[in-house]
């Protein structure tokens, strides 16, 4: 299936834009028909749901994976046959903060781990509001330093929605005794915990996942008493002086879509090397409908080749 597509390359900034053919605007109508029923039908806790959700996304073929608990880490490991041994995708899961597991994710992760031959270790870490910030932030940065001890020399930072936005918090912090980051490829990441973004606001946004309220919610219990511009949280308000090369992926139906676009401008007037992929008309994360959407599978595919295209 062809995607019209408009491009616009600048010095390190290329910005892609992506058109929905009508066939595939079907598709998306199904599947956002078939999430609601699921919402509305499911049995059990919210994070029961979630994680429900989440693992619809199906483990790749030729992975082996393995669960760590240890020094503190948690988390699993998703392997393709033949990955090197000296680099890995730190995969960081999203859910607002409240919601999601490793466990859970695994599938999402191995769509990318299989199509780059990277092995992926996907990040468990704590939830609020049992553990609210910096607790996301510091497990994400422990697990850099512990992946240095597992002889892991270069890494790709990876994460969806919240993850997307807690590897970007990580971009500030000093490398030290961590890997090489690589590069960045984040889908749909929530940059602005405090919410500042004009689609957030705009009453045209129609997002057929979230509401207003359930995001302005998941931020506050997450942040506590916290400064909402804490780059730890909202890393669209501490884009470091020096990135790594920084793919980001996000729909137009989307009530974050401002937090892609922000941190794609900002990061691009640093300097840094920056590809921006706009798809039209399709939800948030899109991409864990790989099963059923054309553009899911396009995207992993773009997200991987960019990964592949930045080891050194």
């Amino acid at each position: 299936m062809d995607h019209p597509l408009t491009e616009q390359t600048l010095p390190k900034f290329h910005k892609i834009h992506r058109s929905l053919l009508e066939e595939e605007r079907t598709v998306e109508r199904a599947l956002l028909a078939a999430l609601g029923e699921q919402r509305a039908t499911f049995v059990g806790t919210p994070r029961e749901g979630y994680d429900a959700m989440t693992s619809r996304t199906p483990l790749a073929g030729n992975v082996s994976v393995e669960a760590v608990d240890q020094n503190g880490v948690r988390g699993w490991w998703v392997r393709p046959d033949n990955a090197a041994a000296d680099r890995a995708i730190l995969f960081i899961h999203g859910g607002a903060y409240l919601l999601g597991s490793a466990k859970g994710y695994r599938g999402f992760a191995s769509q990318i781990a299989t199509r780059s031959r990277t092995a992926a270790f996907v990040l468990d870490y704590p939830l609020a509001p049992e553990h609210p910030f910096p607790a996301a932030y510091d497990a994400a940065v422990a697990a850099l330093a512990w992946l240095r001890t597992q002889g892991v020399l270069q890494i790709a930072l990876v994460g969806d929605s919240a993850g997307g936005g807690l590897a970007l918090a990580c971009l500030g912090e000093p490398v030290g005794a961590s890997p090489t980051i690589a590069s960045v490829a984040v889908f749909s990441p929530w940059t602005d915990l405090a919410t500042t973004g004009a689609s957030f606001h705009d009453p045209c946004t129609h997002d057929p996942i979230f509401q207003r309220a359930v995001i302005t919610n998941a931020a506050a219990k997450y942040l506590g008493a916290a400064n909402p511009m804490d780059g730890r949280a909202s890393p669209l308000h501490a884009v470091p002086d020096t990135l790594p090369p920084l793919l980001i992926q996000v729909g137009t139906d989307e009530l974050l879509l401002d937090d892609s676009t922000r941190y794609a401008a900002a990061a691009a007037a640093k300097g840094g090397e920056v590809q921006l992929e706009v798809y039209e008309g399709l939800h948030h994360v899109f991409q864990r409908c790989v099963e059923a959407l054309p553009s899911a599978r396009l995207a992993f595919d773009r997200a991987a080749r960019f990964l592949s295209a930045h080891w050194s």
